[in-house]
Order: C-alpha cells, then sequence, then structure tokens
C-alpha cells in the first residue's frame, strides 16, 4: 500500500513499560527511550492512498485518522508502532482493514481544518463503542525545525507496525522519508480516546512532546509472521 501523511501532530505521554506490557502483541516487547515507553495519539489527513503499484483510490483513499499507537520491539530487533485504535472517517476503510488486516481500526465522523494559523482536529467514534468516545485537538505549529533530536527521532522514525491477528503475530515493514518536523504548541486538548483504548489517567496531563509535520509519503510492505513461544508468563520470540 502507498499513501501521504498531511498535517500529523504527534503528542506523546512518558508511560512506565510495564504498563503496556500486557497490550503488545505476542513476542514483542516495550521499546523504551530514556527508561519510559511511550503513549502517542497520532491525529492528520491520509491522503491518496492506493494498492501495490497502482493509482491512488478517488475519495475512499483520502481521509482524517487519529491513532493512539505503544511501540514495541520484537527478538529479531525489529522497533515498530502497535496501533490500539485508529479513527477513520470512511467506513469501507474500517472494514476492509478489520477484516483483512485485523487493525482495529473504528468508524468516526471527524475533520480536519485550519484555523488562524492553528491546526484543529475533531473525532467522534461511530461504530464499535464506545460510541462517542472522541477527541478536539488544537496544535499551533511553531517555525522551529526540530531536527537531530533522539528522542523526536525514536517517536517518528518507525519502521513498521506489529499486530497479532488469526493466531500469529505480524510485523509490516514501512518505508517513508524523514519526517520534516516542527516543535508545536498544544492550544486545547480534551479527549478520552487513550483511556478507550486501555490506558486510562495518561492524558489527564500535559503530554511529554508535541510535535508537527506538513507529511510524508510512505509504503507498507508484505507482512511477515514472526514466531512466538510461551515462556512462563510471558510471551518470547524465538
Amino acid at each position: 500500500m502507498h499513501q501521504r501523511w498531511v498535517d500529523v501532530a504527534f503528542l506523546h505521554w512518558r508511560v512506565e513499560p510495564e504498563r503496556v506490557a500486557p497490550l503488545l502483541p505476542a513476542g514483542t516487547t516495550a521499546d523504551v527511550f530514556d527508561g519510559s515507553s511511550w503513549v502517542g495519539l497520532i491525529p492528520f489527513r491520509m491522503v491518496a492512498a492506493g494498492l501495490l503499484a497502482g493509482p491512488s483510490v478517488p475519495w475512499l483513499g483520502t481521509f482524517a485518522e487519529t491513532n493512539v499507537r505503544l511501540y514495541a520491539v520484537d527478538g529479531a530487533g525489529r522497533r515498530s508502532v502497535v496501533f490500539r485504535s485508529l479513527e477513520a472517517s470512511r467506513l469501507a476503510v474500517v472494514l476492509g482493514a478489520r477484516a483483512v488486516f485485523g487493525l482495529p481500526y473504528c468508524w468516526a465522523r471527524m475533520r480536519v481544518r485550519r484555523v488562524d494559523g492553528d491546526v484543529e482536529y475533531t473525532t467522534s467514534r461511530r461504530w464499535p463503542g464506545p460510541r462517542g468516545s472522541g477527541a478536539r485537538i488544537l496544535v499551533h505549529p511553531e517555525p522551529v525545525v526540530v531536527q537531530d533530536d533522539p528522542l523526536a527521532d525514536f517517536l517518528t522514525a518507525r519502521w513498521g507496525l506489529h499486530n497479532h491477528w488469526a493466531g500469529r503475530t505480524r510485523f509490516v515493514p514501512n518505508e517513508h522519508a524523514t519526517w520534516p518536523l516542527h516543535a508545536a504548541s498544544l492550544r486545547h486538548l480534551h479527549e478520552d480516546l487513550v483511556a478507550a483504548a486501555g490506558l486510562p489517567g495518561v492524558s489527564d496531563r500535559e503530554p511529554d512532546s508535541v510535535l508537527f509535520s506538513a507529511g510524508v509519503r510512505t509504503v507498507f510492505g508484505v507482512p511477515r509472521s514472526i514466531q512466538t513461544r510461551w515462556r512462563g508468563r510471558g510471551r518470547q520470540s524465538r
């Protein structure tokens, strides 16, 4: 799949690795930076998505999306995003992604717009529940360019995703250019998506990192299964 991610806000909170560990797919563990794992709330616009080398899909391939995500690493050292929820405004995309890829997409009423130099993201979940869960996020991109920042790289330069589907954990590789990142100010945040994703209380405080990007083009590759086995009460990679 190929697509562009546009007008992306990255809101992140530090959490203890042991708190996210039960939420990660079998065969992965929490990826940490400076001793902490991180929870991300990422609203953006998906633009011109398409399959294989074919053209972008008109209308259906462009929509608003908001993700709650975690960060993991598997036994082969592959670092990834783990999605806890993905709000999207196209029902067909939601149904297809859930059925084919096992990703926790949710159908939502969403909008992304520019307001006097700020970027406003609103979302309200339609299906599945909890119905009405959502967010209003107002971010102001700053002129300060973020470069050579190890934490920003850790949070944004992720080259794949892990998910558990049909009894297997899969790694899906992802390629994209280096994010053009800017510092950002959070003007307003009211949301309950993070709590609905199994992490209550995390977003009750100010984010530890707020970034903004105009966007990148990205390509997802073929999913690869990873082997897992039980060891005591934990799950480990071979």
